[in-house]
């Protein structure tokens, strides 16, 4: 279910969804605490009071006896400490819970590696600090307690971590560099579609070309926000979709979804202060096909 809130509510949003929907108030209050309920694809209290043209994303779903069930899986885990993991996220995999779908998430996966994760999200997203679309390969922070989950969320909110992602485009940008500042909300008519629309929330994506084809453009990439399906907007935005795009591209896309990675993530270390760089190399059904170009 999806609300788009009219105009600001002097009610808190626990009780504005339970007099706007037809759910109870105590139901509510557990789907915020699993993370079932989005205010702008975030995770907000109870507390919080609704403002004009805010979107509520409510996954219906939720069972209050629901358990998330841990699940034994490969985990491709480039870095770990006490406090947190950086893992290298397979094209395919969904992050966390949701919709209908408690199983095969990486979420599941954590769950059966450790106990030590981060609940400040719920119990669907244990450990989630930020996450990549299901078919957006790459690196990923997950945090270990709430301590550097908390801090890493303050990083991602001031920009303080430089997130580098490589994609291949439609097309053959006839420009070396580029920023696309355009605003993105969700679309009006079709609600799995994010946009560029007038009201939409501050969205700035960074582009430099690494390598032109007949056809295609091998672009790196760098975020200064991270709106959902940032990269993938602005890329049909300004007329150079990301090849093999279900969403938005023009083409049928293959089962392997979207040619985007997660290739580098750089920051200082929340608790201990240490400077992380880490890097990791496109998916093998993306590295072959740009091969063949």
């Amino acid at each position: 279910m999806k609300i788009v809130v009219k105009e600001n509510s002097d009610e808190r949003l626990d009780k504005y969804l339970s007099l706007n929907t037809e759910f109870s108030r105590a139901l509510i209050t557990k789907m915020l605490d699993n993370g079932f309920i989005l205010v702008n694809d975030e995770i907000k209290k109870g507390s919080y009071k609704p403002r004009a043209n805010d979107e509520i994303d409510l996954d219906e779903s939720f069972n209050i006896d629901t358990d998330i069930i841990p699940e034994k899986m490969d985990i491709d885990i480039v870095y770990e400490d006490k406090d947190l993991m950086i893992i290298n996220k397979p094209s395919g995999l969904v992050v966390h819970p949701g919709s209908g779908n408690y199983s095969h998430t990486l979420v599941n996966g954590l769950m059966a590696y450790t106990n030590e994760l981060s609940d400040v999200n719920g119990l669907a997203r244990v450990g989630i600090v930020h996450r990549l679309d299901k078919d957006t390969s790459g690196l990923m922070v997950v945090a270990k307690n709430n301590k550097a989950h908390e801090a890493l969320a303050d990083m991602f909110k001031m920009h303080t971590i430089k997130r580098t992602y490589i994609a291949l485009l439609v097309g053959e940008l006839p420009y070396d560099n580029a920023t696309i500042d355009a605003p993105i909300k969700r679309d009006s008519t079709n609600f799995n579609k994010m946009g560029v629309f007038e009201g939409g929330k501050k969205a700035i994506t960074h582009l430099k070309v690494l390598k032109r084809y007949k056809g295609y453009t091998l672009v790196s990439l760098n975020l200064e926000t991270g709106r959902t399906h940032q990269i993938r907007v602005h890329m049909k935005y300004i007329g150079y979709p990301v090849y093999n795009d279900p969403v938005y591209a023009d083409k049928k896309a293959s089962e392997f979804g979207q040619f985007l990675h997660s290739s580098r993530i750089e920051f200082t270390h929340p608790i201990t202060h240490q400077k992380l760089d880490f890097t990791a190399q496109m998916p093998k059904e993306m590295a072959e096909f740009i091969a063949s170009l």
